[in-house]
């Protein structure tokens, strides 16, 4: 488990759910399975813990334990499948977003700057749009937009040029190639940091990552019990907004309509304040370094 990822804030994130013995929990995101085994190692006999994952690879990690369900689909659709197996409402859910270290390391996977592989990113192998596709496929304009909503590149138009200009002489098919093109906007001093801004776009756009957590977002209302927890680990500025402002406001965008009395009706609030990896875990881990935990429960 350890080498296919390493759970990040793993008891932080566990302690978040306040686990009940005979809870139902979930968690979204299972990967190597480390959260898992963690919130079941807490849980009693008649606990239940259902997990997502829809990397095929991740499969190869499931637990063989009567309390554990493993459904390999997009956790997106989290309430459709725990309707599936006849819950209706759970005790916690907990999502770490982002690429396992797995999925980094596997060079054929494409989502690494370091390694030579085809450009794939996809997180869901069954998916028929890889990274491949957006960069020798997308219009200028598209690759620009991305690149700036999803990279936070300023030169973002600089960089779409590039590509659309490299790809007319030879399709763009792996990592070092795009790199290859895009010589002239990588000093070496900031090299690694704008090609890990690059390949995050790119991904995100691949994995529509952000519309995925929106989805999931609204959906935790309706399943969590009334003292049930949320517990998100997120990894970059983008979902980490998102998940604060939908604790804040239960919206993405805008405020929350108020009534005459100037009250709004948020779905959650938050718990605690924000809690990041202690040093010690960034040196064994340097993952950790950008993980944020945010932690809600329901309104009352």
């Amino acid at each position: 488990m350890s080498n296919y990822h390493s759970p990040v804030l793993l008891h932080e994130s566990i302690d978040a759910l306040a686990i009940k013995e005979d809870g139902v929990y979930v968690d979204v995101t299972f990967g190597g399975g480390g959260h898992s085994r963690e919130i079941l190692n807490r849980l009693g006999k008649s606990g239940k813990l259902f997990a997502f994952d829809q990397d095929p690879d991740a499969l190869a990690n499931e637990i063989d334990d009567e309390r554990f369900v493993l459904i390999p689909e997009n956790f997106r659709y989290i309430s459709r499948f725990l309707r599936f197996h006849r819950i209706k409402k759970v005790d916690g859910i907990l999502a770490d977003l982002g690429v396992s270290s797995h999925q980094f390391d596997e060079a054929e996977r494409g989502f690494s700057t370091r390694f030579e592989g085809d450009l794939d990113m996809r997180m869901n192998q069954k998916s028929k749009k890889s990274a491949q596709e957006i960069i020798n496929n997308y219009s200028e304009e598209q690759l620009a937009a991305i690149l700036f909503a999803y990279g936070e590149l300023r030169n973002s138009r600089k960089i779409a040029r590039l590509i659309v200009h490299d790809r007319g002489n030879k399709k763009i098919e792996t990592s070092f190639q795009l790199k290859e093109a895009l010589r002239t906007v990588l000093p070496k001093a900031k090299e690694h940091k704008i090609l890990a801004q690059i390949f995050q776009a790119i991904r995100i756009e691949v994995n529509e990552e952000l519309d995925v957590l929106k989805e999931f977002l609204e959906q935790v209302p309706n399943l969590l019990n009334e003292e049930g927890r949320l517990s998100v680990i997120s990894y970059h500025s983008l979902e980490d907004r998102l998940v604060k402002r939908f604790i804040r406001t239960g919206l993405f965008e805008g405020e929350p309509e108020k009534d005459v009395f100037g009250n709004s009706n948020e779905p959650l609030k938050k718990v605690g304040k924000l809690i990041v990896p202690k040093p010690e875990e960034i040196k064994v881990n340097n993952r950790a370094r950008s993980a944020k935990l945010r932690i809600a429960t329901l309104k009352n």
